[in-house]
């Protein structure tokens, strides 16, 4: 006999154990308008999991888009033979962030770009070995132009 789908019990053992089958069956039971039937504890936890991985996804697009424009401006040794691989980069990771990007998200990023560009500061001596007072302390660009892909901070052809 298959197990009733309208029972929590089932619905919370099944989270546990089959995440896809959990998935489709809760898609089926709010499709059906059958609401009641929901388990509303794991579906809590699957959209607060959501929301903290689109937000930790989204902030590490940022700091690698902060981080390869870092060594583009300042790893001045490595420039001639890698600006075109950063700036290459830079590129896709704005592309992998515009897909996820909404009005919530940039609020988000916003209020965290202090601490993504530090966390990119870090990253970036560590690979480089410059020194940290090479940096400036606050990041001078904005958000959006961070994120524009039509903006750069320098001519990539400049180096050629």
């Amino acid at each position: 006999m298959k197990p009733d789908i309208a029972t929590h019990d089932y619905l919370r053992k099944l989270h546990q154990t089959d995440e896809l089958a959990w998935y489709e069956t809760t898609l089926k039971i709010i499709q059906s308008h059958d609401l009641e039937k929901i388990d509303l504890d794991s579906l809590t936890e699957v959209l607060e999991d959501l929301v903290k991985e689109t937000k930790r996804s989204s902030a590490s697009f940022l700091e690698k888009i902060i981080r390869h424009l870092l060594l583009i401006e300042y790893w001045e040794v490595e420039k001639n033979y890698n600006y075109r691989h950063w700036g290459s980069e830079v590129v896709d990771f704005r592309n992998q962030l515009e897909i996820d990007m909404t009005a919530n998200l940039y609020q988000y990023l916003e209020e965290n770009i202090e601490k993504i560009y530090r966390r990119a500061v870090k990253y970036v001596i560590v690979k480089t070995g410059l020194k940290k007072d090479k940096f400036p302390t606050q990041y001078s660009y904005s958000l959006g132009q961070l994120i524009n892909s039509d903006w750069l901070p320098y001519e990539i052809n400049a180096v050629d």
